[in-house]
């Protein structure tokens, strides 16, 4: 079901960093605040919003594929005078291994968080974001831009794959 998704918000992403994002196909917002990269992959209402679940899902478990550990999962919600906001929230660190050169410890791409929003049950964003470390004994972060990639860049869905969509659609 990934394959829906990932590729066309890769595009998003690129297309928006290249300075031709637009509002035809997903949106996405890029995310720069001090030592930390980020985008925001915004809620499109044709993926529904249990397969947006399911995909905020596959990137924990992609994240877990490219050598990292989920350090800590919470959940939090936020009743507030006209909307409930409820987020999951994951934090990802690289599993400790050495880089051979060096000896450093391999960081990967960072510290790497994972968030989803809903507001009064409707999804509106998956919050992906990574900040390096840069303590002495740590190689130097890869660039975020190839952790998108490894994470989103697929090759399109087939036909078959596109038909699943109704399947999951209006669960949350």
């Amino acid at each position: 079901m990934f394959l829906n998704w990932a590729g066309p918000y890769f595009k998003a992403y690129h297309l928006l960093k290249g300075g031709a994002g637009g509002a035809r196909g997903f949106q996405v917002q890029l995310l720069n605040e001090s030592g930390r990269q980020g985008v925001l992959l915004i809620f499109d209402p044709t993926i529904g919003p249990g397969n947006f679940r399911h995909f905020y899902e596959y990137l924990g478990e992609e994240l877990l594929a490219l050598g990292y550990h989920r350090a800590c999962a919470d959940q939090s919600t936020a009743h507030h005078a006209h909307h409930t906001e409820h987020t999951i929230k994951q934090l990802f660190k690289p599993n400790p291994t050495d880089c051979p050169q060096t000896g450093d410890c391999n960081q990967r791409y960072g510290l790497v968080t994972l968030d989803l929003v809903a507001m009064n049950g409707q999804p509106i964003f998956i919050h992906l974001s990574r900040n390096a470390v840069l303590q002495p004994g740590f190689t130097p972060a890869n660039s975020f831009d190839e952790l998108l990639k490894n994470l989103l860049d697929a090759p399109p869905a087939d036909a078959a794959t596109e038909a699943l969509i109704g399947e999951y659609h209006d669960r949350f």
